[in-house]
């Protein structure tokens, strides 16, 4: 007898199985077959709703605001959205994860606190060094992150092109991707002064002060870096298409180049939405006008490698300021990232659960080196799975479990929800309420014998 059979429309890597089940044995997939479930200790029948691998969000920010406490909140968050693993980026508040002891730290929180499984990214101050780099990536890292332009003086820090040249070189024997935040920090800046001296401080400014040629001056750069050190160089957040043009255009050159896309930029406009929204929809890089079509098109085209949330933990209030350049950067987006993807595809025409399964799961856990024990419904993976239940329904921001209960899609209505997370076997959220405790979450060490995308 197994452990817990679940029976629905199965999307399996190689086909959408109708009236499917899998079958767990303590917290791994034991088996997938069709007709007649197999008996088990707890059953579910969820009819035709679809059965995805659980979602790797390859960028969450849970520890930004409140530390790293702020695991208990954020996990919650994530598994009302269907997402099991988190990849964790290294900005922690107050200080950033760059070395060891900060590991160690960090995964304690990790157990101590999540609900969801955990993978970590890690970073390098400017004028550390690379020492450290190495015992990182030993102890489990997914990979590395650094930022051309300064958010925090200490936290998140800008990194000068010499210490980018002397971590991307070393990166290479660590076989880890090293991130970047792409802004270039000498023309955003000047631009806010420009603004700032012309009184124009109210949101329909945000976008023009960071341009969409500061965004594609830090990747070239940075790709050139790349080029220049054979390491594998990942844009992590373009919100032009001109930039997935710039990474594709190199990695047929040879150089070892990724690009993420994050889901708001595929379903807000800036034109269309600033009115409405404010700084409630302030990220960066911004959101743009008039390219949701285009990007929709890089999707298509296969410039995209996985998409993500850079789900943001902080409170609404950080927002209510008298200027833009003020607000705090960022969106909550744990519990929205499968409905709204899931929409657009549709009206989109796509075949939603097939490209959810591809870069929502089984994407983003090879690019962390995860796959093949996260990332998709085969057997010996972690029986981690999301049930999105086709059907409208109106998403309420009030009521997320990420303790800001505030987003730029409240009031939007999707076209499917998610109902039931796996957790390694466990239902840990039925639909109403997360089921799991904190605790229940664990660190997910990159797979030593993971293979690199590129």
């Amino acid at each position: 007898m197994y452990d817990f059979v679940l029976r629905g429309t199965l999307v399996l890597p190689d086909r959408t199985v109708q009236g499917g089940w899998i079958a767990v044995s303590g917290e791994k997939i034991a088996a997938i077959g069709e007709g007649v479930p197999p008996a088990a200790s707890v059953f579910r029948d969820v009819g035709d709703a679809l059965v995805l691998p659980g979602f790797v969000d390859g960028q969450t920010h849970a520890t930004s605001y409140k530390g790293l406490p702020g695991f208990a909140a954020t996990s919650r968050s994530a598994l009302a959205g269907g997402i099991t693993t988190m990849v964790d980026m290294p900005y922690d508040n107050p200080d950033p994860l760059n070395t060891v002891d900060r590991f160690d730290l960090k995964v304690a929180a990790v157990n101590e606190h999540s609900s969801c499984d955990v993978a970590l990214y890690a970073t390098i101050a400017p004028g550390q060094g690379t020492a450290e780099m190495a015992r990182l990536a030993a102890k489990g890292a997914v990979a590395f992150k650094i930022s051309s332009m300064e958010s925090h003086p200490v936290r998140f820090p800008r990194l000068p092109a010499n210490d980018m040249f002397d971590i991307l070189e070393a990166s290479v024997e660590t076989g880890l991707p090293v991130g970047l935040h792409n802004e270039d920090q000498e023309i955003v800046r000047g631009m806010i002064a420009r603004f700032k001296s012309q009184n124009r401080i109210t949101p329909e400014w945000h976008e023009p002060s960071r341009p969409v040629v500061a965004e594609m001056a830090a990747t070239a750069n940075f790709l050139e870096l790349g080029a220049a050190t054979g390491a594998h160089v990942h844009i992590v957040h373009i919100s032009h298409p001109r930039g997935y043009d710039l990474v594709s255009r190199y990695r047929e050159e040879g150089v070892r180049a990724t690009a993420e896309l994050c889901v708001h930029y595929l379903h807000f406009d800036a034109a269309r939405d600033i009115g409405r929204l404010g700084a409630r929809m302030k990220v960066s890089p911004p959101i743009r006008p008039g390219v949701l079509d285009d990007l929709w098109h890089r999707l298509d085209e296969g410039k995209v490698d996985f998409i993500s949330t850079d789900h943001s933990s902080w409170p609404i209030d950080n927002k209510y300021t008298p200027s833009i350049f003020d607000a705090g950067a960022g969106i909550p987006g744990l519990e929205t990232l499968a409905p709204s993807f899931y929409t657009d595809l549709k009206a989109k025409g796509r075949a939603p659960e097939r490209i959810m399964a591809e870069y929502l799961s089984e994407k983003p856990a090879r690019f962390f080196g995860l796959w093949p024990q996260k990332g998709a419904l085969t057997i010996g993976a972690d029986a981690d799975m999301a049930v999105m239940t086709p059907g409208s329904y109106r998403f309420d921001a009030s009521r997320t479990f990420d303790g800001l209960n505030w987003s730029p899609y409240d009031g939007e209505t999707f076209d499917a929800r998610v109902t039931m997370t796996v957790l390694r076997g466990n239902i840990v959220w039925d639909g109403k309420d997360v089921l799991a405790q904190p605790g229940a979450g664990r660190f997910i060490a990159r797979l030593p014998d993971a293979k690199p995308v590129v």
